[in-house]
């Protein structure tokens, strides 16, 4: 078979053609995957279908000869799915599940036990701070959230630490984390340690998606994502992925069939068959709509500060130059921007709320939803919509304004975006 490892400044074209053959399934004289739609399998004898119990967990058997069962175990279109993912991220192994949430409460459960300790960013994603918040104290796993930036992760770390978790950029902020750095600190941590008590590092890459980053490449141990913003485009099917090492295959798998959050067939062919196919494409737009707009809201007499990754105004530019790249090596600071009004902290909530209350009645071009990477011009309020989780005062701690717009750019010309944004502005 073909492998991107053979042609690596190919993703592109790998990402649309992928494998003609499969040991998944043989669809070479398919122009367009086939879609799934059987939840059981015909096994044909007793002794097959216990072959087929038996290969469960383990990688080489379920992907170089599987013999299917049950969807919730595994099935072909969601496997092709995932070894596309996993080709895309640079990682060994790709498991799918049905949103982004599942595969980061799989991954961090799967990860710990009562006792364990791990160490988080202080800005992530509402859902996830929640989850680390109500849910992992419950099953006595501690966290202790801290302001990765620069942090003395050796200082924050226990004998009982066994993750390293952030998001970058972070959400919302578009604040950038040095993800080489910290694998480096790791590292040197973990030469002190036996191999059950590694610290590993997982780092959730929705924000930028394999096309803009790839973090397993600076020695991240783990990629999680949501299938739902980048790598779908379109918003029409929730999906999560977990990538990372071969060796944890099958426990991340065991949780996923036990606990239930598979991504079935039918809902994993949109990303086979549109998601990644378009997103080199979607994101060269989106990316270059991006920067036109947060160098005309940087220049806006209303607008306090602007924190677009692509612009040299941001504090972290020379990072973003070196971990954000696309396939072939150019710069890619992805499609979302992060803004603040201008005025004290409930001045700039208040002019922010009627901003987008103007835009979401007004404009064309302006959608005001939660999530990103979708084709239409997403803009919402974090501090009271995907963040609403953390308490106001520790959003200020994690730098997230009360004030904060973050935009989420889709496939609309610029002009239209930059001419409907300047129109809101004025009402203010």
């Amino acid at each position: 078979m073909t492998h991107t490892k053979d042609h690596p400044k190919h993703m592109e074209a790998f990402l649309i053609h992928g494998e003609d053959v499969t040991p998944r399934w043989d669809y070479s004289h398919h122009v367009v995957p086939p879609m799934t739609a059987s939840v059981i399998y015909r096994v044909g004898s007793v002794e097959r279908g216990a072959k087929g119990f038996a290969q469960f967990g383990d990688y080489d058997a379920m992907t170089e000869e599987p013999i299917y069962i049950y969807e919730r175990i595994d099935e072909p279109t969601t496997g092709m799915l995932e070894d596309r993912l996993a080709e895309a991220e640079r990682g060994e192994v790709g498991i799918a599940f049905s949103t982004g949430m599942a595969a980061i409460s799989a991954l961090t459960c799967a990860l710990t036990r009562a006792g364990d300790h791990i160490i988080s960013n202080d800005s992530i994603y509402g859902c996830t701070y929640s989850l680390f918040t109500n849910w992992m104290p419950k099953r006595g796993v501690g966290v202790t959230f801290a302001h990765l930036n620069g942090a003395d992760i050796t200082s924050l770390v226990r004998p009982t630490t066994r993750l390293v978790y952030f998001e970058t950029p972070v959400n919302p902020t578009l604040e950038l984390i040095d993800i080489e750095a910290v694998c480096k600190e790791v590292a040197k941590i973990n030469e002190k340690r036996g191999e059950d008590e590694k610290v590993l590092v997982i780092v959730d890459n929705t924000f930028a998606s394999p096309f803009c980053q790839r973090p397993i490449e600076f020695g991240v141990d783990f990629v999680v994502a949501s299938l739902t913003k980048h790598l779908s485009g379109f918003g029409t099917d929730m999906g999560g992925v977990v990538i990372g090492p071969k060796k944890f295959f099958r426990d991340i798998m065991l949780y996923r069939k036990d606990f239930g959050g598979v991504l079935s067939g039918r809902h994993a062919w949109p990303f086979l068959v549109y998601g990644l196919p378009s997103l080199a494409t979607r994101l060269r737009q989106t990316m270059s709509t991006a920067g036109k707009l947060a160098a005309f809201l940087a220049q806006h007499p209303k607008v306090e500060k602007v924190l677009y990754p692509g612009l040299e105004t941001h504090p972290q530019y020379e990072l973003a130059r070196k971990q954000m790249r696309s396939y072939d090596g150019s710069f890619a600071p992805s499609s979302i921007l992060y803004f603040v009004l201008k005025g004290s902290p409930k001045e700039a909530r208040s002019k922010g709320a009627k901003l987008m209350d103007w835009l979401a009645e007004h404009a064309l071009s302006y959608t005001l939803a939660v999530s990103l990477g979708h084709c239409k011009t997403l803009i919402e309020h974090p501090s009271s919509m995907t963040h609403s989780a953390i308490s106001p005062e520790d959003q200020i701690r994690a730098g997230i304004d009360p004030g904060g717009v973050r935009v989420a750019c889709g496939l609309e010309e610029p002009e239209m975006l930059i001419e409907e944004m300047g129109r809101g502005l004025e009402k203010i």
